[in-house]
């Protein structure tokens, strides 16, 4: 899977994100992993989301073409759909709390970039 890290408005975070672009890899993403990640999961295509089989709530951040934020989903809990995102390319999944650790909103530029 690549890797890349996550930077908000031109500011490093030093996360790193796992991207997964395949059927295969987004359909898994984190279904059934039973420790919270220490890294973002960008699903591209991705226009809406589930936490089906999840053990951890997430912040789910959806964006555009260009990696403009459109929508944040904080503290997303297990078992829960979050329906189409109108214009939504990607979603990036994070644990719950990071949106607001690295001021994720709506409106923020978001960028990967290889370290």
């Amino acid at each position: 899977m690549e890797q890349k890290y996550l930077s908000v408005d031109g500011k490093s975070t030093g996360v790193r994100v796992e991207i997964a672009d395949s059927f295969v890899l987004r359909l898994k993403g984190w279904m059934l992993s039973k420790n919270v990640p220490d890294f973002g999961l960008l699903l591209r295509p991705c226009n809406g989301i589930h936490t089906f089989a999840m053990r951890f709530p997430i912040d789910a951040v959806f964006l555009d073409n260009d990696n403009e934020v459109l929508r944040v989903e904080r503290n997303l809990k297990p078992w829960r759909i979050v329906p189409m995102v109108y214009h939504s390319k990607s979603a990036l999944e994070l644990p719950t709390g990071w949106a607001e650790k690295f001021s994720i909103g709506v409106g923020s530029s978001v960028s990967l970039s290889i370290k």
